[in-house]
């Protein structure tokens, strides 16, 4: 018998974390450094160079580093997976046992346990060890090249937006106006994340605009304090 599945928001959780995390980190990081180089009353042509550079090298270091840390998350996987393989091939009653115990664990009457550890067993000992004892799913499985790919062009995505903010601004706007549209962007970003994910709204946006809002501020304070030095 066909059963329909049921659609969840959960199945997006893979590239949705390392969207949103590109999509913020390249307003937050681009917003920053344009608001930084700003406050230190640099030239408009000195703000969008650094701006440019931010851009392509936040979006590098971020689809590096998804891509390492996915990659590096990716060989455990595999490397516990081989060991349970091995496990099964060497004491598969041992294995049967040990799934059984889990499902008693969770509620289940022994018999009851032992029968569904048979089944699932039978079906796919791996998978049903995979999933339940190491807790390695399908939905969850790290994927280092998606999570790197979305990462780069949601970074790029972000911090494009405070630099348009910042080549359609005055020079001595540019801070100003860069910091309240990156508030705008960012609240939106919250809210959209939250939208996809299904989660409340409120608190995805306090959380990227108290952040961001304070970034911001730290860079503005450090680049007035070394352009007044200058």
């Amino acid at each position: 018998m066909n059963v329909p599945k049921e659609p969840h928001r959960i199945n997006r959780i893979g590239w949705l974390r390392a969207a949103v995390l590109g999509a913020n980190d390249g307003i937050v990081s681009t917003a920053s450094l344009v608001v930084g180089v700003a406050s230190a009353e640099a030239s408009h042509n000195s703000i969008m160079i650094a701006g440019v550079a931010g851009l392509v090298a936040g979006g590098m270091s971020m689809a590096a580093g998804e891509y390492v840390s996915v990659s590096s998350q990716a060989d455990t996987e595999k490397a516990e997976l081989a060991r349970e393989r091995e496990e099964l091939a060497a004491d598969a009653e041992g294995e049967l046992a040990e799934l059984a115990g889990i499902y008693v664990a969770r509620g289940l009457e022994k018999g009851l346990a032992e029968q569904v550890a048979q089944q699932l067993t039978q079906h796919d000992a791996l998978a049903a060890h995979a999933r339940d004892e190491l807790g390695i799913s399908e939905t969850m499985a790290a994927r280092p090249t998606q999570a790197a790919f979305a990462s780069a062009v949601t970074f790029a995505g972000g911090a494009g937006l405070p630099l348009l903010a910042a080549f359609l601004s005055p020079v001595n706007l540019v801070a100003m106006v860069v910091s309240l549209t990156s508030l705008g962007f960012l609240a939106l970003l919250g809210w959209l994340s939250a939208w996809v994910g299904g989660a409340p709204a409120g608190r995805a946006v306090m959380r990227v605009t108290f952040w961001g809002a304070l970034a911001m501020a730290a860079t503005a304070g450090i680049g007035r304090l070394f352009g007044v030095a200058m």
